[in-house]
């Protein structure tokens, strides 16, 4: 495909100022509407060793307010990256509504350079694919506009600019071992970017290939390429802004009977523990989690909890008992609360990336990234579009966290309403509790129909063989807390087990 590319194109200098002018001027207004509109970009430079990225994004960014943009360099990842998920350090670079993000290389490193490098296995490809398709799909949908360019160069004028780099000292260090290596077997690299292209070419995230022989050629095309496409997004986001495009029809009843008796209605709420069974239990747990913490840490396994549940359900408790023999260090708690200014304007997921754990490390999470599928449903804080779409992009989320490794518990605790109620109201009646309970917690109690009818639904739907839904019966806080170290204690024997046996 990119060997029938004609790399003959030219622009003489007197064209290539004219009309760059007018384009700087046209990307400058453009970029001041895409800021209003609030509307969050992202462009992408890929290509071969010397084909003038950093060149190119030098020339574009020029036309640009650098107030509004970041540009990221993504070689190869820090010892901090490797120790997470590879889309990771992608998710917490990927801006805000109104602003651009500009990467000179990107998440295609995988497929690509660290492929041809023998660093991807051939058989985590499809894998891979996926996860970046993944990813894209899921901006797109959230607003993004994706921008991909590919700049080609042919095999001789890569070595004729490789030869004309290591010629001056102050040049030479730009070019390595593995750039002549890719030139030395330029066919077979070409090859792997082809196979990206056509598994990664989509409506969403189009690839522009850049005839990049003639720079003058090449920005020009580029520019003319942003303006286009950014033009035409704010045009459309006009039009569908204008003409008020109706809500889309509640689900209807039959679908809605599918969950209404569902996971939940099963559960048996009379399992107790006594006190002293309890305090046994929890003593051999708590110290077995002490070992096991250690044992991730040296494996270098990194473990996600996440915990929901009816309100007053006792999610802080089981917490408090789970990190009480964890090394403070090894372990973070994150709470979440409805998102601050800055979080509203990312994609839901951002905030939760950015609080992922690295190898070795434990997140656990008090109220989780299932917020768009229950209160942000339940309360209109999401369109139905946006709440429908959760269910795949936290499963794609989830199993890009599984492929790198992470063990996933996922907690419901579950109480009746009756205990809830009482709950409720031995909170207003002690003093130090009543901090506890707000005029939220009894509107959201009102609700309860409503809230266990998306809670099924997202049982059903986001309970996988890699991230499974762990319903623990809660109405006894003693059987609660001893159910959640348990399936704790045992997810992690189970994977240390994997990793010794494969290392």
């Amino acid at each position: 495909m990119l060997d029938k590319i004609d790399l003959s194109k030219k622009v003489d200098k007197k064209t290539y100022e004219e009309k760059r002018d007018a384009l700087q001027i046209k990307l400058g207004a453009l970029q001041r509407e895409c800021k209003a509109a609030e509307m969050p970009v992202m462009i992408v430079f890929e290509g071969m060793g010397a084909a003038g990225k950093g060149v190119q994004i030098n020339h574009l960014i020029q036309a640009l307010d650098p107030r509004g943009f970041d540009v990221y360099a993504c070689n190869r990842a820090t010892e901090e990256e490797q120790m997470r998920p590879f889309l990771w350090r992608f998710w917490t670079k990927t801006p805000a509504k109104g602003r651009i993000a500009i990467f000179d290389r990107s998440w295609y490193r995988i497929v690509q350079v660290d492929r041809f490098d023998g660093l991807t296995d051939e058989k985590d490809l499809p894998a891979a694919y996926q996860d970046i398709l993944s990813f894209e799909k899921q901006l797109s949908d959230d607003g993004t506009v994706i921008i991909k360019f590919f700049l080609y160069i042919d095999k001789k004028e890569q070595k004729k600019r490789f030869d004309h780099l290591t010629a001056s000292k102050e040049t030479s260090w730009r070019v390595t071992k593995e750039d002549l290596k890719r030139n030395e077997e330029f066919e077979r690299y070409l090859r792997m970017n082809e196979e990206m292209l056509e598994n990664t070419d989509t409506d969403y995230g189009p690839w522009t290939i850049i005839e990049s022989v003639d720079k003058r050629y090449a920005a020009l095309k580029i520019m003319t390429t942003v303006y286009d496409r950014l033009s035409r997004e704010l045009e459309m986001r006009k039009m569908q802004k204008d003409n008020a495009a109706p809500q889309i029809p509640p689900a209807a009843a039959k679908e809605n009977a599918l969950y209404k008796n569902g996971v939940l209605s099963g559960i048996d709420l009379s399992k107790k523990l006594s006190q002293t069974e309890y305090k046994h239990e929890m003593k051999q747990l708590q110290q077995r989690l002490e070992e096991l913490h250690s044992e991730i840490y040296r494996l270098r396994i990194p473990v996600v909890i996440g915990f929901e549940g009816w309100d007053a359900a006792g999610k802080g408790g089981a917490i408090r008992r789970l990190t009480s023999h964890l090394d403070p260090r090894g372990y973070r708690v994150n709470p979440t609360a409805a998102a601050n200014d800055i979080e509203k304007v990312h994609h839901y997921l951002w905030r939760f990336w950015n609080n992922m754990p690295k190898a070795g490390h434990i997140a656990i999470f008090d109220r989780t990234w299932y917020g768009r599928v229950m209160v942000e449903r339940i309360e209109g804080f999401c369109t139905e579009a946006e709440w429908k779409r959760a269910y795949q992009e936290i499963n794609e989320m989830e199993s890009h966290m599984y492929n790198a490794g992470t063990v996933i518990l996922k907690f419901w605790l579950h109480i009746d309403k009756d205990e809830q109620e009482r709950r409720f109201k031995e909170r207003q009646e002690n003093p130090d509790k009543q901090w506890k309970i707000t005029d939220e917690d009894w509107r959201n109690r009102a609700k309860w129909d409503q809230y266990e009818e998306a809670v099924n639904e997202m049982l059903v739907r986001t309970s996988t063989t890699y991230a499974p839904w762990t319903v623990v019966e809660g109405n006894d806080k003693h059987y609660a807390r001893v159910k959640v170290l348990k399936s704790v204690v045992d997810a992690m024997e189970k994977r240390i087990k994997e990793v010794k046996k494969k290392g």
